[in-house]
């Protein structure tokens, strides 16, 4: 009979899982993993000023992920320097103000690990609604600009022609990513978060038909590997965040096996035939 507490960390993980699979979709799309890496690196400087203020740290971490999210859209329009750099530039800032404010809280303590690399297994009760209600609002926000986000991505001079909006498509997703960092923070912490976003959805890519198919099937790898990672620290005593980022990197690799290959020449040749 498993524990309550770990019953909480399997449905606040795949809760996590479900909104960072579509998500993730956009990052591997777009090519945005180090921007997805700033955001992450920045949850830690609103966690900092949260404690600073005694403010909601949920709360806080949006509110900052999506300052530098703003900050970084108007740097690239307005400043010379390369988008790469620029994204270097908040991302390591971000990471460094926010332990060195950490460092001056001397009246609070501070599981510094924890914030680093997640602790799914403190999830609350309260935790668990912030994640499926907050979920539930991000992805029904990501599916009414689905169509305009997806156009931009495929081509942004297009979908600007076509009368979608795409900068105003770009902004929204850029706040939804900040949502999500937010949400997905106590799971597996400032420095993991970018792998539960990447990873499974790279590894949908190489099996999913199309791009609302691989937003599921990415949610449906996050989420197995989140029962994965937690069955797996549960039985080695390992870290549980880490344990779920190193599940999912283990699924990544069985789908780019030769056999998995073989599968999807195979399923390729049959749809082809028919």
């Amino acid at each position: 009979m498993l524990d309550d507490f770990f019953v909480r960390a399997l449905l606040a993980g795949i809760g996590v899982a479900l909104i960072a699979g579509p998500l993730g979709c956009f990052i591997v799309w777009r090519r945005l993993a180090y921007f997805g890496d700033t955001l992450s690196h920045s949850a830690l400087l609103g966690v900092s000023l949260a404690l600073l203020m005694d403010i909601n740290v949920t709360l806080a971490v949006f509110a900052v992920s999506a300052a530098v999210a703003l900050l970084m859209l108007g740097l690239q329009r307005r400043s010379a320097v390369s988008g790469d750099t620029l994204l270097g530039l908040l991302s390591h800032s971000a990471l460094a103000l926010g332990l060195v404010v950490l460092a001056f809280l001397t009246w609070v303590r501070i599981d510094l690990m924890g914030l680093l690399f997640g602790d799914i297994l403190a999830v609350s009760k309260i935790d668990l609604g912030v994640i499926w209600l907050g979920g539930a609002a991000v992805l029904a926000v990501l599916a009414a600009i689905w169509r305009p986000l997806f156009a931009a991505t495929v081509n942004h001079e297009l979908a600007l022609a076509e009368g979608m909006a795409p900068a105003r498509a770009d902004l929204v997703f850029m706040l939804l990513l900040a949502g999500a960092i937010a949400i997905a923070m106590k799971i597996t912490g400032v420095l993991l978060i970018t792998a539960l976003l990447i990873i499974p959805a790279a590894a949908a890519r190489r099996f999913a038909s199309g791009p609302e198919g691989m937003a599921v099937l990415a949610a449906l790898i996050g989420a197995a590997s989140v029962a994965a990672g937690l069955f797996g620290s549960l039985q080695w005593d390992t870290p549980s965040g880490p344990s779920i980022v190193v599940a999912a990197m283990m699924l990544f690799a069985v789908g780019a096996s030769p056999l998995a290959a073989g599968f999807r020449a195979a399923r390729k040749t049959g749809a082809q035939e028919r």
